[in-house]
């Protein structure tokens, strides 16, 4: 058993976790980040729609809201500067009839609210030139939406951390904390540390790890979304991404279509709240069930342009019965020792560098 002495010490080696070690090793702290998987980025940082979210439907004054819009912009000048594929391709939110016009208003008030003023109504014949195959009568246009490899971008987060002299630690559960004088030691099967901080970026298992701490008690809840997609010889009909209104419940945003940087078209994700947090693959949806939403956005779809997509699971911080749950980004109340970082579903892709600045002020003193 090695024993590594750091300033803070990152459970999680997703986006939300890299980004945070690399804000924090910036400030000039000594910084390792534990990842459970063999490799960095596998769970929901690469299990998603890989969409760069403008910051159009979260609550005013939420950090979902304000994270969103900050992380956009670092994000797109993070992928230039590292040149990780990308694209500022714009978003349509489409209304099928005229009883959904009105909730295309109310959702451009939200947007403007938080800031997001280049979203605009467009009429059928601004989508048609956008995109020539979905039927709408009306739409919102967020042209600062974009899609992002996601992939590259954990690959390029893990790179820019080691050259900060992180140590990035994969295969690496968190098993054990003990809280010792001014420092909590933490053991995995194969090291021990101590950390005079540690951060919880630990995704689904962020709710064990804040209890393995001896912090605040709270539940991850594990919600699969599913996704097909449009077969290769159909790909061409759609350009870049189109959503529906999101779910009144707030669920979700819907299933929506997205273009991939690679040329694939996903069709997703589905809402599924399950027990189990390591579970993708298990009474998966049929195809059949894609083609009505997907009919909702393109009228001409059938099962024969549809094929198997994959799958991923959100880390929420609310049940199936509540709408929102903010990101839980904070000192912890019970143990300061730790700075939280949970909770951080969609827009959590966008958010990633953003947050990771948030988290970096937190130890500094700088921000609360």
């Amino acid at each position: 058993m090695s024993m590594l002495h750091v300033d803070v010490a990152v459970i999680g080696g997703g986006v939300t976790g890299l980004a945070s070690a690399m804000a924090l090793a910036e400030r000039g702290a000594s910084v390792c980040v534990l990842e459970r998987e063999g490799k960095t980025g596998r769970a929901a940082s690469t299990h998603n729609s890989g969409v760069i979210h403008a910051g159009i439907y979260y609550p005013q004054g939420s950090l979902k809201a304000r994270l969103c819009v900050e992380g956009r912009d670092r994000l797109y000048a993070f992928c230039e500067r590292h040149h990780i594929p990308h694209a500022r391709c714009g978003k349509l939110i489409i209304a099928g009839d005229d009883h959904e016009i009105e909730e295309l208003h109310k959702l451009r008030g939200i947007a403007h609210g938080n800031g997001v003023t280049t979203v605009v109504e467009v009429d059928a014949a601004f989508i048609k030139s956008k995109e020539p195959n979905v039927r709408a009568i009306a739409a919102l246009w967020s042209p600062d939406t974009g899609i992002v490899e996601a992939e590259e971008l954990v690959k390029t987060l893990e790179r820019r951390c080691r050259e900060l002299d992180v140590a990035v630690v994969v295969g690496s559960p968190l098993i054990d904390a003990v809280l010792v004088a001014e420092h909590i030691e933490l053991a995995t099967p194969h090291e021990r540390f101590t950390a005079a901080t540690v951060v919880n970026a630990a995704g689904l298992y962020a709710d064990d790890v804040s209890r393995m701490l001896g912090a605040s008690i709270f539940q991850i809840y594990p919600c699969r979304g599913e996704y097909a997609e449009l077969a290769p010889g159909r790909r061409s009909m759609v350009n870049g991404l189109v959503y529906p209104l999101p779910h009144a419940s707030g669920a979700g945003l819907g299933v929506h279509l997205a273009k991939t940087t690679w040329g694939s078209v996903t069709l997703g994700p589905t809402i599924h709240y399950q027990e189990r947090k390591d579970d993708y693959e298990s009474d998966r949806l049929p195809l059949e069930d894609f083609v009505e939403p997907a009919q909702r956005l393109l009228p001409w779809v059938t099962l024969a342009d549809l094929q198997p997509g994959g799958s991923g699971i959100r880390a929420k911080l609310h049940g199936p019965d509540q709408g929102f749950a903010d990101f839980l980004i904070e000192r912890d109340a019970k143990n300061p020792r730790v700075i939280q970082a949970a909770g951080i579903d969609s827009p959590g892709l966008t958010s990633c560098l953003a947050v990771g600045e948030r988290v970096a002020g937190i130890w500094s003193g700088g921000r609360a």
